[in-house]
């Protein structure tokens, strides 16, 4: 197994007008044919709970798992509508997400791209479209 190295995030969405920029320290480590990405959020919730991500990365797919302050999984591969939920301790629901482009850039050692553009469905009504750019630069610290 490859050991776990030290990256740079920058995470960029889109939605609705609004530009969210989220940048952050992570790991990136590969498993079973797979690149992992793995950190916490930045961003606590009003208990002071964070909330730590892990993204699993393949050719042709994203699947994003988060654990913490919520819970949450969301599925993105070009082209199909892939289930999902979300729970806090405020809510609980299933999603859909319909994924209209996926395009995932890896150079050599731990730098790469992701970007990806969905509708997201919650009770199978479309709440929103979302343009998402994922920047990964290896850590020489």
């Amino acid at each position: 197994m490859q050991e776990a190295r030290r990256v740079r995030v920058r995470l960029q969405s889109r939605h609705e007008g609004k530009n969210v920029v989220q940048e952050t320290e992570a790991e990136v480590f590969e498993r079973g044919g797979a690149l992992y990405l793995k950190y916490e959020e930045p961003e606590a919730d009003l208990q002071g709970k964070k909330t730590r991500t892990l993204l699993k990365i393949t050719q042709d797919s994203l699947k994003m798992i988060r654990h913490g302050a919520v819970e949450s999984e969301q599925t993105f591969q070009e082209g199909h509508m892939l289930p999902g939920f979300y729970r806090s301790p405020y809510t609980s629901f299933n999603l859909s997400t319909q994924t209209s482009s996926l395009k995932i850039e890896w150079a050599s050692g731990s730098t790469g791209m992701i970007a990806w553009a969905y509708d997201l469905y919650v009770y199978e009504e479309c709440t929103g479209h979302f343009d998402i750019s994922l920047h990964i630069q290896e850590d020489n610290q």
